[in-house]
């Protein structure tokens, strides 16, 4: 075998151990087993309680998206609705799109993992729709501001990640999935493997950009792991 030959071989032995490593880090950031099965879980549209077959086009888009990702891992997927799952987390890896008034199952985790956090929607009655994080509020402004958070839940060494997809539109939910996949390198090495994690993201001028202008707001998962401090007890009257 000439020098060539043999230099040619061992580069392309090093690109496929380089491709090696980048997948199993991919796969450790994610909880994607080669073989394994994740969860995908899917949220009514906005104004559709019920109806939980009606799916917004851009929620649509971000299942494809996070399909891709998965069999990228080399694992499979379910696809349920939300209302349709009785089961803890850690068995195996979650993707849960929408805010909670969309995704029942992103209200659970959002209850038990970021007492912190709070939204109300402006299909409710006269509230607006916004991120209450701490004593702070994220509203939405129609057509120039939404809100992501995109937050990992970890649950020990041998469970794996829950991760929450939760804007205040089917927009910058897409938003959120498409910045998971570009940046979880980033979000590896920042972050580790096996954190929690809670970041909040603003998706600007939507109406005109959809879901490609992102900027990132806060590292909010000190807050969102805080519970409120309970209201001050009044007096009895006298």
């Amino acid at each position: 075998m000439t020098s060539s030959a043999v230099s040619a071989a061992l580069a392309w032995l090093l690109q496929a151990l380089l491709r090696r490593r980048r997948l199993d880090r991919k796969r450790a950031f994610f909880g994607l087993r080669s073989g394994g099965d994740a969860l995908l879980v899917v949220p009514r549209k906005a104004g559709s309680a019920d109806n939980d077959r009606i799916v917004a086009q851009n929620d649509v888009y971000g299942l494809m998206e996070l399909s891709a990702l998965v069999y990228e891992c080399d694992a499979q997927y379910t696809v349920l609705p939300a209302n349709q799952i009785r089961q803890g987390i850690g068995d195996r890896a979650e993707f849960c799109i929408g805010g909670p008034l969309a995704n029942e199952r992103t209200a659970a985790h959002l209850r038990l993992k970021f007492p912190g956090f709070s939204h109300t929607a402006e299909w409710e009655a006269t509230k607006a729709n916004e991120f209450v994080i701490g004593e702070t509020h994220y509203a939405r402004e129609a057509g120039v501001a939404d809100y992501v958070l995109l937050a990992r839940i970890a649950v020990g060494a041998q469970g794996l990640p829950t991760f929450l997809i939760c804007g205040q539109t089917a927009v910058s939910n897409l938003a959120g999935v498409r910045h998971l996949r570009r940046a979880y390198r980033e979000l590896s090495h920042k972050h580790g493997t096996d954190s929690t994690f809670a970041l909040l993201f603003k998706v600007l001028q939507p109406d005109n950009y959809g879901s490609d202008v992102v900027e990132f707001v806060a590292d909010v998962t000190k807050p969102v792991l805080q519970a409120p401090a309970p209201a001050p007890a009044t007096a009895a009257s006298e």
